[in-house]
């Protein structure tokens, strides 16, 4: 992915009162070194993101991502963004968007080790073409999480549910579902329920009904997987947040994987077992993913 802008930001106080943050953001070469050696994003992941869609130059959904980034703040304790600054720097970024799929990074770190101040940056660049994975869907493997379902309530402290720069096990799922000869992997529980992917959120229909895992087993909440539900649920479907057990995955009447950049992409095999493809649904669903949101 070639950056094609980059801002970094001056991180200011939540209750900052000033309607206008330029004086905060500084344009740099996205090509060019930026960081300091001791900067913890990159010692120890030590830091929280989020990915904003872009569509024509609209940024998807910024209000919901905005949250979510004040929401894996709290859990990391972070100092809490100012989302009226981080507003104004994603709309600096989308106006550098070309037309077409495009995606803003925002990344908040707790800074430079024994610095004083967290850092911060936000950056832009064309999307992948996702059109084969929306189109073809993606054959997925179930991998082990290595926890049980109560582990989140137990272990607060293992920051599961936030959005943090510590992506490596999530990249070696994604390698070993490859190995595996799948494209993608969800990720289960020790004690037999479903979570999430690497990258995306599930969706599973049943009949008329479509569920996501409960956010009770420490899955970060997806903000497509959101808005897909209040799109359904206009369309006259149920939705609905359950534990899901491992064996049930299989057997749904269709599954998708949606997240902010890929959009929806159906899964068309489980560890090896054909699953059943909603072509229609699934078209339906990305053309309305592809509308301005907000």
């Amino acid at each position: 992915m070639a950056w094609t802008t980059a801002l970094m930001i001056d991180p200011s106080a939540a209750d900052d009162p000033r309607d206008d943050f330029a004086a905060t953001f500084t344009v740099i070469d996205p090509a060019a070194p930026a960081l300091s050696v001791g900067e913890l994003s990159t010692q120890r992941g030590d830091g929280i993101f989020e990915s904003i869609g872009v569509v024509d130059g609209h940024p998807q959904e910024a209000t919901a991502h905005l949250e979510r980034l004040a929401h894996s703040a709290r859990i990391c304790d972070l100092p809490a963004p100012n989302l009226s600054q981080w507003r104004q720097a994603i709309a600096e970024a989308a106006a550098a968007c070309g037309p077409g799929e495009s995606v803003i990074k925002l990344i908040l770190s707790r800074g430079v080790e024994h610095g004083p101040a967290p850092t911060a940056w936000v950056t832009a660049a064309p999307a992948s073409d996702f059109t084969a994975a929306r189109r073809d869907g993606v054959r997925v493997v179930t991998l082990d999480r290595g926890y049980a379902l109560d582990l989140p309530s137990r272990a607060p402290w293992l920051l599961l549910g936030a959005k943090t720069l510590s992506y490596a096990v999530n990249m070696a799922a994604i390698r070993e579902a490859k190995r595996r000869g799948a494209d993608d992997a969800v990720f289960v529980t020790s004690d037999g329920f479903v979570l999430e992917a690497p990258t995306a959120s599930l969706i599973l229909r049943r009949g008329d009904t479509f569920v996501t895992p409960a956010a009770n087993g420490g899955i970060l909440q997806g903000t497509t997987q959101l808005s897909l539900f209040t799109h359904l649920e206009q369309q006259g479907f149920a939705t609905a947040y359950e534990t899901i057990p491992v064996d049930q995955l299989a057997t749904a009447d269709a599954a998708w994987l949606v997240s902010s950049v890929r959009l929806a992409a159906p899964i068309t095999a489980v560890d090896g077992t054909p699953l059943a493809v909603d072509a229609e649904l699934t078209a339906s669903a990305n053309r309305y993913l592809l509308s301005p949101r907000d």
